[in-house]
């Protein structure tokens, strides 16, 4: 099983009709796949569900287990403030250290609108993965000026984008 994780909280995201997208290429190639979204995270996660309190919230429970049950992982993360969301990294935080996501394979699809593509929260994460265990694919996928090639529906406009993200997910599933 895939796990995609919309990296942001923030409602009807980029980053989730992305993830959509991606569900759709993992589809065509007959791949089990599924949708993390942290818009779906307990308001109150990290002061109940994090440090002491790990495993003892069933809501983050429920979210951890779609993670930890995954054999891959694909991350869509926005850049926010020349990173990746605080929610993303306090999600990961919640998770059984050191099991969790250790040993997983993970694909990373940067967003930003600017020209850099997310590339400074996708070397972020990639050190936070990396530090934990997870083993990241090389090829990391950046979309640039994401607003002028992502619809409403969540369908991408741009021939480049659509050619690097369809390899990338075929490269995930020989990962």
């Amino acid at each position: 099983m895939i796990t995609i994780i919309s990296g942001t909280n923030r409602p009807r995201s980029r980053a989730r009709r992305v993830a959509d997208y991606y569900y759709s290429l993992l589809a065509q190639q007959g791949a089990p796949a599924q949708v993390l979204d942290l818009t779906e995270l307990p308001p109150d996660f990290t002061a109940t569900a994090l440090y002491a309190d790990t495993g003892r919230h069933d809501g983050f429970n429920q979210l951890a287990r779609l993670a930890e049950e995954a054999d891959k992982l694909v991350f869509v993360v926005p850049e926010y403030n020349c990173s990746f969301p605080g929610v993303l990294k306090a999600f990961i935080d919640g998770l059984p250290y050191s099991g969790g996501i250790r040993g997983k394979k993970a694909a990373l699809v940067g967003l930003g609108s600017g020209n850099q593509g997310g590339i400074l929260a996708l070397n972020h994460l990639t050190d936070v993965l990396m530090y934990l265990g997870t083993a990241v694919l090389p090829q990391r996928v950046r979309l640039p000026f994401i607003d002028q090639h992502l619809t409403e529906d969540g369908d991408i406009t741009d021939a480049l984008y659509r050619d690097l993200l369809r390899e990338q997910a075929g490269q995930l599933v020989r990962f």
